[in-house]
């Protein structure tokens, strides 16, 4: 017991909570009042003011009245983590071809908590209906490369995850039913890939595959998408599902080269 609990005597609560502030900030508030951002995170009033106040001094965060806002400097974090992976190379190579092989978009996701995250993405076209860029995040449940990670989890997680996670209804077409999402990942499993439609977005329509390390696990997943109007999701899986899975095969070989994208997918 007292080896598990040594680690935790060693966490820095106060770096925790700025963390925790930082990510409070999304797309849909930008900005966000102190009272706002300790609802947010469920920090003190006063905890979040010395944590707010550090942020400013540091240059991550700015004030506008009453609001705060992040500033450029945040950047520098998420850039630090692509930079340990030199994830441009990937970019720049193989998704690029199989982007410009089939003339839509294709990504690279890792699992992070119930959500999935880009972390490279190629595109020929811009999508109607949603653009992903690097560190989008999108719940893992109404994804092809969600559902594929899920599937590569090993039980306990996968146990886990199905306990915490909360499926949303994201368009009239998204599974919320656990059971049958939870069927869905049981198929990506069993066929070796998963392809949705209309669930995450309407007009939005991809295959994914797994992307393997040396010792066979799952670490991360390969997309090809489209439009819905264009394709359908049994057509789509169909043409794409043999090429996603050449160049997937062709990252894993990558892989030794980037170290961290494998070991943040297993954590």
């Amino acid at each position: 017991m007292a080896s598990r609990k040594q680690p935790r005597r060693e966490v820095m609560a106060g770096l925790a909570k700025g963390l925790a502030v930082i990510g409070a900030f999304r797309r849909d508030h930008p900005a966000l009042t102190l009272s706002e951002v300790a609802s947010r995170t469920a920090l003190p009033p006063a905890t979040a003011r010395r944590c707010l106040h550090t942020l400013e001094e540091l240059g991550f965060v700015v004030r506008s009245g009453r609001s705060f806002v992040l500033r450029p400097k945040v950047l520098e974090l998420g850039a630090a983590y692509l930079d340990s992976m030199d994830i441009e190379a990937l970019t720049s190579t193989l998704l690029d071809d199989l982007a410009q092989r089939t003339g839509d978009a294709a990504a690279l996701s890792v699992l992070d908590g119930a959500d999935i995250v880009y972390v490279a993405r190629a595109s020929a076209r811009t999508l109607l209906r949603l653009e992903a860029r690097v560190g989008s995040r999108f719940p893992a449940y109404a994804t092809s490369m969600g559902r594929v990670l899920l599937a590569g989890l090993a039980p306990e997680r996968l146990r886990a995850y199905f306990e915490q996670a909360t499926f949303t209804a994201l368009t009239k077409h998204t599974l919320t039913d656990p059971l049958k999402v939870e069927r869905r990942v049981d198929e990506a499993r069993r066929l070796g890939y998963a392809a949705v439609e209309d669930e995450l977005a309407y007009g939005v329509v991809a295959v994914a595959v797994p992307v393997f390390d040396a010792a066979g696990r799952v670490i991360a997943a390969l997309n090809s998408s489209s439009h819905s109007r264009k394709i359908g999701r049994v057509e789509l899986a169909r043409e794409r599902v043999g090429m996603l899975q050449t160049v997937s095969a062709q990252l894993s070989k990558e892989l030794g080269r980037f170290p961290g994208l494998a070991l943040s997918a297993l954590r």
